[in-house]
């Protein structure tokens, strides 16, 4: 696609744009590591093969499909809104975030709309302090823009590590008989 935009554009892309396009990468092969690893995990301590299958797609169609519409009742039930109080409805928020986050379909979103779009400035909402300076519709600079996505890079690497050790001690304590 890049060699087609070459050719057809004339431009050639940016060192920015190259970078951005290998964080992009990276993120992608994360966040698929997560899904392979559970499916790992799953296959290591399921023994039929269509039960592990079936495991690890239920789960995976729980966390992209069905998780955004499941962290806003998790978050109210943590985090009740006090009709007297407005600040619990920024505590209900950010808690509907942070469980939200525990979706690696959330994290992959996060960080492919603050690295592809160049002139998004934060992941969640903004506020004045976070524009304050800025010139409006300028892009973030791509080191900017990974430092924003960092904690959600780190935590599809994190998964995934996590996801692959316990499959493997899983599979290591699993007595083999020949």
């Amino acid at each position: 696609m890049t060699g087609l935009g070459i050719l057809l554009l004339g431009l050639p892309p940016s060192a920015a744009d190259i970078v951005r396009g290998i964080a992009y990468l990276a993120a992608t092969l994360a966040y698929a590591g997560v899904w392979l690893a559970l499916a790992i995990a799953f296959s290591t301590v399921i023994r039929s093969p269509a039960t592990s299958a079936l495991a690890a797609l239920s789960v995976w169609l729980i966390l992209t499909v069905f998780w955004s519409m499941i962290a806003p009742l998790i978050a109210s039930a943590v985090a009740p809104i006090d009709p007297l109080d407005p600040m619990t409805v920024v505590t209900q928020y950010q808690t509907q975030q942070a469980v939200a986050r525990l979706s690696p379909q959330t994290l992959y979103g996060e960080v492919t709309a603050m690295l592809l779009n160049p002139a998004a400035r934060s992941v969640g909402p903004l506020f004045f302090d976070q524009v304050d300076g800025a010139i409006a519709g300028a892009p973030l600079p791509t080191m900017q823009s990974l430092l924003v996505v960092w904690p959600q890079l780190s935590g599809l690497v994190a998964a995934m590590i996590l996801l692959f050790t316990l499959a493997y001690v899983a599979f290591q304590r699993q007595e083999v008989r020949a």
